[in-house]
C-alpha cells in the first residue's frame, strides 16, 4: 500500500503535535516519526553536527531551551500544509520563552519570540527523511535580545 500525501500530511502535523508536547525536554515521542539517518540541511542550531540522525539532539537541546509564553502561548502551530509526492511543505509560527540553555545558545534571557518559518519535510516509509528550512533568525535573535553569532 502506498502512502498518499493526505498520510503524509498526517505524520506531520502528529510530529508537530507530539514536539509541542515536548516542549520541556522531557517527552520524546516525536523521535519515532524522524528516520534514524534523517538529514536536517538548515540545522537547527547552530553548531549541530553536519550528519545523518544529528537532527535528532537538535531537536532535543532546541526542546530543552524554549517554554511556553506567560500568557501560556508557545509551541509550533501550523498555519499551512501543503503536499506533493513524498514532500511535505508546512509553514509555521513558532512561538516560545527562552527559559533553558545548551551548548550553543546564551544564557536564559526569560524573552518570547514568536517567528515564522517553512519547513519542507521529505517522507520515505511514512518517516521524515530530510529537512530543509527557512527561518527569520534575525528576528528571533532580535526579540531575544541575543547578539549575532560570528564565525570563528
Amino acid at each position: 500500500m502506498s502512502t498518499t500525501i493526505a498520510d503524509n500530511k498526517a505524520t506531520i502535523t502528529s510530529f508537530i503535535n507530539a514536539l509541542n508536547e515536548g516542549i520541556d525536554g522531557t517527552a520524546t515521542d516525536w523521535i519515532a516519526y524522524l528516520s534514524p539517518q534523517v538529514i536536517d540541511h538548515n540545522q537547527i542550531i547552530f553548531g549541530e553536527a553536519d550528519e545523518p540522525g544529528a537532527a535528532i539532539e537538535g531537536f532535543r537541546q532546541q526542546l530543552a531551551a524554549f517554554s511556553n509564553t506567560d500568557d501560556g502561548e508557545g509551541g509550533i502551530l501550523i498555519q499551512d500544509l501543503m503536499g506533493e509526492d513524498g514532500r511535505v511543505m508546512a509553514r509555521l509560527r513558532v512561538v516560545g520563552k527562552h527559559t533553558g540553555a545548551h551548548a550553543r545558545m546564551p544564557e536564559p534571557t526569560g524573552r518570547s519570540c514568536d517567528v515564522e518559518q517553512i519547513w519542507v519535510f521529505t517522507l520515505v516509509e511514512g518517516r521524515i527523511a530530510e529537512i530543509r528550512a527557512v527561518s527569520d533568525r534575525l528576528g528571533m535573535f532580535l526579540q531575544l535580545g541575543w547578539d549575532w553569532p560570528t564565525v570563528d
